[in-house]
């Protein structure tokens, strides 16, 4: 006999599957079925582990550390993470204060999870990673989302903060650079929305700063607290080496924050998981701890990446393409599109009929707006090869060439 609906948890009802790993898995599916698909959902560089990062976790299998770690972390990597925190973010913590993860997520879904009751608020802005809404859900707390236009940068006003903060609000989530847009924020834009916290002392901020090394055209990345010091007491501020130093697989995230925070994360993650990988975290001490150097190339492949991919989609009929500050990914609109016919007469409704169209009829994998709050809009990672990006540029042109108004293309 199988489970009906009511063996399972109500708190599931609210969680929607994550689009980006849906439309990975279709793209795959049809990639094995001998389509030629060109997958940009996916956000993961596609260079490698740098050498001296695998050799760490080579030496670490050889010298026997393969057992159990303390759950929130081994001490060499918590002093790396704390030695990270100064040099580069200016910002000081203890051992106590620091936690490792399983990759940012499993960081985030703790801090949620050790915080929310029912009917606690959290402050996204939108568009949003597509996790967070969800993790937030099913910690019990209630998502309150703040719509950013693409005038503002996509980034959330000041103003718009005030307007949302209510008694019941928990924690702003504060994303930059930005999963989807490459949204970041300056210094002056921080300060602005750090005044605004200072008024409502009740509100946490959970900084999320994964992208940090991944600004371009000069751009200086700084984070809230160390833009304002009043605000190191309830901020938490989250990174990890998925990104910046691809190794995404070895799922390896970690926050430094308040120490009662800290202490109530490690507890449910004991729970849970336990410890990291020992062997990941001794790659990570080799990753914060070593040379840096190699980020500058990898930096400039994905602005040279990013320029190409901006002009090419900006000729397409439909599409318009602002130039993101940071991370991997455009978030281009694709109101132009709407309306308007496939060949075979499929009205184009939204950006998801658009990601359908793309992905069927050109093996184009990209993933829509509607996934991120705000639509009609798509993400494109452009953490891949520059030819694959050219090649599916070219082929979205051509498919937003075919579609028709009536007797007019998109345009």
């Amino acid at each position: 006999m199988s489970a009906d609906k009511s063996f399972f948890a109500h708190r599931l009802d609210k969680v929607k599957p994550s689009p980006t790993l849906a439309i990975t898995k279709l793209a795959l599916k049809l990639k094995a079925a001998g389509k030629d698909i060109i997958g940009l959902a996916a956000g993961e560089p596609d260079f490698d582990t740098p050498d001296h990062i695998k050799e760490a976790a080579i030496a670490a299998i050889r010298h026997g550390e393969t057992k159990y770690t303390a759950v929130d972390g081994t001490p060499a990597l918590k002093q790396a993470i704390i030695g990270k925190f100064q040099r580069e973010n200016g910002l000081t913590y203890q051992s106590n204060q620091v936690i490792v993860g399983t990759g940012g997520k499993q960081v985030i879904y703790n801090a949620l999870m050790a915080t929310l009751n029912r009917g606690d608020e959290v402050i996204i802005p939108a568009p949003y990673w597509v996790s967070y809404p969800d993790m937030v859900c099913l910690a019990a707390g209630t998502p309150i989302f703040v719509t950013t236009t693409v005038e503002d940068g996509f980034k959330m006003r000041p103003e718009a903060l005030e307007k949302a903060i209510t008694p019941q609000t928990k924690w702003l989530i504060l994303n930059s650079p930005s999963n989807p847009t490459g949204a970041t924020y300056t210094r002056q834009e921080l300060r602005a929305l750090a005044d605004v916290l200072l008024r409502h002392p009740h509100v946490w901020i959970l900084a999320d700063d994964i992208y940090e090394h991944l600004v371009y055209d000069g751009f200086e990345f700084t984070t809230i607290a160390q833009i304002e010091p009043k605000l190191y007491e309830r901020t938490l501020t989250l990174n990890g080496v998925s990104k910046a130093y691809t190794m995404t697989g070895w799922r390896i995230g970690f926050a430094g924050g308040p120490e009662p925070l800290i202490k109530r994360m490690a507890a449910i993650q004991g729970h849970s998981t336990s410890n990291p990988s020992s062997i990941s975290q001794a790659a990570a001490v080799a990753a914060l701890n070593g040379p840096q150097d190699f980020m500058i190339k990898q930096r400039e492949a994905f602005k040279q990446r990013r320029d190409m991919v901006v002009e090419m989609l900006n000729q397409v009929p439909g599409i318009k393409c602002p130039v993101p500050e940071g991370a991997f990914y455009v978030y281009p609109s694709c109101a132009g599109t709407l309306a308007h016919k496939t060949p075979d007469g499929t009205v184009i409704n939204s950006d998801e009929d658009l990601g359908k169209y793309l992905l069927e009829s050109e093996g184009v994998a990209i993933v829509p707006g509607a996934g991120f709050g705000l639509s009609p809009y798509f993400r494109i990672s452009y953490a891949t090869s520059t030819e694959a990006l050219k090649e599916a540029c070219i082929r979205i042109k051509r498919a937003c060439e075919k579609l028709t108004n009536g007797n007019k293309k998109a345009a």
